[in-house]
């Protein structure tokens, strides 16, 4: 066998061989892909700015100016008014602003009621839960059917229900119960405020409870059963293992069933009415609107509405700050 030696200057050069390399799909493809995405989100985008973003500017826009009913036909002839509608709106020795502020506290009030006891059903309701059992099912599906209601069909029954005479609350109260001599006026009166928060947390309370339960779903049963172990009672394991857990979904939970609250027009419009509401249940959001479309002053309540805008950003701002401040500390 013999072997042949090739000469230097017919030697392959491997230092400098370049390896194959694999073709590129062509520059059109590229550009295809790259636009891609862009064409996927160009509809929610365009959605967006029309539902949306075009809405609030222009909400804007007419809080600086005195827009009323003489100037609906031609929006652009209302003469302008800078700060005069925000001025108004926050000079609580007046009418307007004296309105303004107790509306604001009422609906602080109504927000607290609301979103604690909301969320306080949905916990106890996702605990209790948690755990299979014979049956569970079932509850799961009927503590779900308030959230899977319709919303307007869900306050006009409650509203049936509220009637003096005819409604099922009284029958219970007065009638079965016998809590009471005489049937009270619910959607009238101090009362009225009771109702509202009641229909409020019947509609609330069910996505707290789906978000808790959906959360609890990510805590490992073996936690539980080594505290169990460890002599922990169930409070104990709440406190210490269940609200650690859910945390995060808190934190979101809370924000949103705040947002939701205290920007609810549906509930106080279909239980009371489009015209005016009690005074001690008169929301934010429907107080606005009554000073737009009752008074025709749109410019007003433009304003009121920036500055709800305004208060909603800064305690989002806040709450934000704050409970990412914990987290990294945690």
């Amino acid at each position: 066998m013999t072997t042949t030696v090739l000469p230097d200057s017919e030697a392959p050069d491997l230092l400098h061989t370049k390896a194959p390399t694999l073709a590129g799909p062509p520059r059109k493809g590229k550009r295809r892909v790259q636009w891609l995405p862009y064409a996927l989100v160009g509809p929610a985008i365009l959605f967006e700015l029309l539902i949306h973003i075009v809405p609030m500017l222009t909400g804007i826009w007419i809080s600086f100016v005195q827009l009323t009913k003489y100037f609906i036909a031609n929006w652009g002839a209302a003469p302008w008014a800078g700060l005069h509608n925000y001025q108004v709106a926050v000079d609580f020795n007046q009418a307007i602003g004296k309105g303004l502020l107790n509306s604001f506290l009422i609906t602080c009030a109504f927000t607290v009621l609301v979103v604690g006891l909301s969320w306080g059903f949905g916990m106890m309701a996702a605990v209790a839960l948690q755990k299979p059992f014979k049956g569970r099912g079932l509850f799961r599906t009927l503590f779900l059917v308030p959230y899977a209601l319709p919303m307007y069909a869900g306050v006009i029954t409650w509203k049936f229900m509220f009637q003096r005479d005819s409604g099922a609350i009284n029958h219970i109260l007065v009638d079965q119960l016998h809590l009471m001599g005489n049937g009270p006026f619910w959607l009238i009166g101090n009362n009225a405020f009771v109702a509202v928060v009641v229909v409020a947390i019947w509609k609330t309370w069910p996505f707290a409870f789906l978000m808790l339960m959906a959360g609890l779903q990510s805590v490992p049963s073996d936690v539980y059963e080594a505290a169990s172990v460890d002599g922990a009672k169930p409070f104990r394991q709440w406190r210490s293992i269940t609200l650690p857990m859910v945390r995060p979904v808190n934190v979101t939970l809370v924000l949103v069933m705040f947002l939701w609250t205290f920007n609810d027009f549906n509930t106080p419009y279909v239980l009371f009415g489009s015209t005016a509401q009690p005074p001690a249940a008169d929301l934010l959001s429907f107080h606005i609107y009554n000073a737009s479309f009752i008074t025709w002053n749109f410019g007003s309540g433009a304003a009121m509405s920036v500055l709800l805008l305004l208060f909603l950003l800064v305690v989002t701002g806040i709450y934000l700050a704050v409970t990412n401040r914990r987290s990294v500390r945690a």
